[in-house]
């Protein structure tokens, strides 16, 4: 900040006349002219600044934003190692995977053939049953029909038997065979 001296003024102002333009004076007052006043104003407010403790606010400010900052890397950061934690798992399950795969393939497989054997124990238990029960069916078939056909015989032959009697017998043959037959009967008895 210079102080504006009026002879300098003076000089600076005949030196415009001189070169044909108009004389233009900035008017002063305690001795500054406009920049000097503005740069006073300007120290001033600095100092109302300071002494009202502005840079310390924002210094405060500026550190709470700082350490908020801090905070989010240190998060984004635990984030990060999680994140990093978690894929590495993932990959080894991935690569697990296939294995395990494998593993239940064959489990399947081995299922697969016990219940398929089993089926065919099951299937020849059953063949065998159906087989016994045929036989046992057969079997019985074979027993009625040969008590039918000796029913059917000895109904046959007591009719032709009681055919022939009638025909050969009488009354008086019938006669000597009821006394025969008395008289064996007291034989017997006594």
């Amino acid at each position: 900040m210079a102080e504006h001296n009026p002879m300098v003024e003076q000089l600076d102002a005949d030196m415009h006349l001189e070169a044909g333009e108009e004389a233009h004076v900035d008017q002063t007052a305690l001795g500054f002219d406009t920049t000097g006043w503005v740069a006073w104003a300007m120290i001033v407010v600095i100092l109302i600044m300071i002494w009202k403790k502005v840079p310390q606010a924002i210094g405060s400010a500026l550190d709470k934003r700082i350490a908020a900052i801090r905070g989010e890397i240190d998060e984004a950061a635990k984030l990060r190692a999680e994140a990093e934690a978690l894929k590495a798992e993932y990959e080894a399950k991935t690569a697990n995977a296939g294995e395990e795969a494998k593993a239940i393939l064959a489990r399947a497989q081995e299922e697969a053939a016990e219940i398929v054997e089993q089926a065919e124990k099951d299937a020849d238990a059953l063949i065998e049953r159906r087989g016994k029960l045929a036989e046992d069916k057969i079997a019985a078939a074979e027993r009625s029909a040969v008590a039918e056909v000796r029913a059917k015989a000895a109904s046959a032959a007591t009719a032709a038997a009681a055919a022939l009697i009638e025909a050969k017998h009488d009354a008086a043959a019938d006669k000597g065979l009821i006394d025969s037959t008395i008289s064996g009967l007291d034989a017997r008895l006594n």
